[in-house]
């Protein structure tokens, strides 16, 4: 195992609230013979704080059929992954994300056609639920291509940090995001030491060639997606729209409310909300 899969994997585990392996346990039984793993990452697991927030899980499947059986979710999923899913538990609510072995690899790697899945496990995780060892060695080497791949595609810098700023900044960039333009360097600076140990342990990573072209696809793909997943997650996502409303309002310090005919029709009310959030500066 290189340097850097050995980081990762004992980041991967440290210990977690009980409250959020239970929770973890609880998602992957919903899928039994299906579920291979499920990893915890995101703001809740930087701050530690869990309630009246939105936990974020990935649940890693053997494959998506595996998953859903023949109902029109496997399909959704392998042609717009992942499907996303809430869940609640002991009073804590949670969105789990689902993706298969292979397109989780796939997609941590510096070929994916968007920077969603790497750009979020090149930050810290937690494998909190394997089914068995190899479930577990298959996520830790998903996970160890995704620091790798945020450094590919970014310019070399003579300070480490500042090619994590970089690189966080233009995978923003990359999606439609209510955070405000000082997130991303605020992932480095809340645990710096972290940063350069997981730079050291890469080595030196060359920057791939063609970088602005790459980005220029990167954002269009990323924006584009955005989009159809939001479509798709209004089908999976019981309440969604008024998940995307708390996550601007908590984040662009706007004051959404969400009308009664949106929650019906949350496709045709997230179109046409999102013009006037583009137009205030409140996603990006």
């Amino acid at each position: 195992m290189s340097d850097l899969a050995e980081l990762v994997a004992a980041e991967l585990a440290e210990p977690v609230d009980p409250r959020v392996a239970a929770m973890a346990a609880a998602i992957a039984a919903r899928y039994p013979g299906a579920a291979r793993a499920v990893l915890f990452y995101g703001s809740c697991l930087r701050t530690a704080e869990l309630d009246g927030l939105m936990l974020d899980f990935y649940l890693i499947v053997s494959d998506y059929r595996a998953a859903y059986g023949r109902r029109w979710l496997a399909p959704a999923n392998r042609l717009v992954p992942p499907n996303v899913f809430p869940f609640a538990q002991d009073g804590l609510s949670a969105k789990y994300a689902v993706l298969s072995e292979d397109d989780f690899a796939r997609l941590c790697g510096a070929e994916a056609g968007n920077v969603s899945v790497w750009a979020r496990f090149a930050q810290p995780a937690r494998l909190v639920w394997a089914a068995d060892r190899a479930a577990r060695q298959a996520a830790i080497a998903a996970v160890a291509q995704a620091p790798v791949t945020l450094l590919a595609l970014t310019p070399a810098a003579a300070e480490p940090l500042d090619r994590w700023r970089d690189g966080f900044t233009r995978t923003y960039g990359a999606e439609l995001r209510a955070e405000r333009g000082e997130r991303p360097g605020s992932i480095v600076d809340f645990d710096p030491g972290r940063y350069r140990r997981f730079a050291a342990a890469a080595g030196a990573v060359p920057a791939l060639p063609d970088l602005e072209r790459r980005w220029r696809r990167l954002r269009r793909n990323g924006k584009a997606l955005t989009l159809v997943r939001l479509a798709k997650a209004s089908l999976t996502f019981a309440g969604g729209i008024d998940y995307l409303a708390w996550k601007i309002n908590r984040h662009a310090g706007t004051r959404i409310e969400i009308r009664p005919w949106q929650r019906r029709f949350p496709i045709l009310g997230a179109l046409i909300l999102l013009p006037r959030l583009l137009a205030r500066g409140a996603v990006r």
